[in-house]
């Protein structure tokens, strides 16, 4: 997956499809179950590109992938690509509804209820404290390549607190694992639907409450993330021209529970993403089945 664009994305009549997977577990399983089924029941190979959440907008508008299973918004390429371009269209909804926030153990918000308003925040900004935060409460982000306003929240919102980044979702999950093993508290940017949510209960922090347009000013961004109905979007040829494939992964949509079952394998249990895939769709032929109808 280091490769950054497939000889074969976009070709006419070329039986091989170009999907593009991000850097988080759920995107993942997304691509690994289009993946099996598109190579064991449709015949078509499969190539995959990682690429970061914008570059992948611009991926799919030159050809360079064909499909993104996950968009988690971004309203400016959407406006470029689908709607000016035309470049881009619209593949449906994934049938999964994603929620960024702040989030706390459950073990220290049932200890400290009152940690569950960000108005609070501050009176616990010592118990955050780590060596990264300069002297400040830390706030954990994933990747900065994520879709993220925590530094201008912290801003706006007057609250001694710095972000620190993991680097990576891998490298955030091991960190919060390392502090529910020791049963320290820690403030951190996290999604749903995450696997790691049910092995690590999870409380959020209430915002303040998501406005239509309260985002649309990246610096001045003083309230909660929206929930998102989660997005597919095709390459514009790809989706006209694509036959099956195309129809195959405009059907593609599942649930909640389906995208976390086949993440639960990949990141908890260590399956590669093709055993997951295998072991989902031998368990749910009557969900997969109306994909390729």
């Amino acid at each position: 997956m280091t490769k950054q664009a497939s000889p074969f994305a976009n070709a006419r009549g070329a039986r091989t499809v170009t999907l593009s997977v991000q850097s988080w577990v759920g995107s993942l399983a997304n691509v690994a179950v289009a993946q099996y089924l598109l190579e064991h029941e449709l015949g078509y190979r499969v190539d995959l590109v990682q690429i970061d959440e914008v570059p992948a907008w611009d991926a799919l508008s030159q050809g360079r992938v064909d499909a993104i299973l996950e968009d988690w918004g971004h309203p400016e390429q959407e406006q470029l690509y689908v709607e000016d371009k035309k470049t881009i269209a619209r593949g449906g909804g994934l049938g999964v509804t994603g929620h960024i926030g702040w989030f706390v153990p459950t073990y220290f918000a049932e200890q400290h209820p009152d940690i569950k308003d960000w108005k609070n925040l501050n009176k616990y900004a010592d118990r955050f404290r780590t060596a990264e935060s300069g002297g400040k409460g830390q706030l954990m982000d994933g990747s900065p390549a994520y879709l993220t306003h925590d530094k201008a929240l912290v801003k706006n919102l007057n609250l001694n607190y710095q972000v620190v980044f993991a680097g990576s979702e891998a490298a955030q999950i091991t960190q919060i694992k390392q502090f529910a093993k020791e049963k320290k508290p820690f403030l951190t940017y996290w999604y749903t639907p995450q696997w790691l949510s049910a092995k690590v209960p999870m409380t959020e922090v209430e915002l303040p409450p998501y406005k239509e347009g309260c985002d649309a000013d990246a610096a001045k961004v003083a309230c909660a993330y929206p929930h998102t109905p989660l997005q597919k979007y095709l390459n514009a040829d790809f989706a006209e021209s694509g036959g099956e494939a195309a129809d195959f992964l405009k059907k593609f949509r599942w649930t909640t529970e389906d995208q976390n079952e086949v993440s639960l394998m990949i990141a908890d249990q260590k399956l590669t993403p093709a055993e997951a895939a295998k072991k989902w769709v031998d368990g749910h032929e009557s969900t997969w089945r109306a994909w390729l109808s």
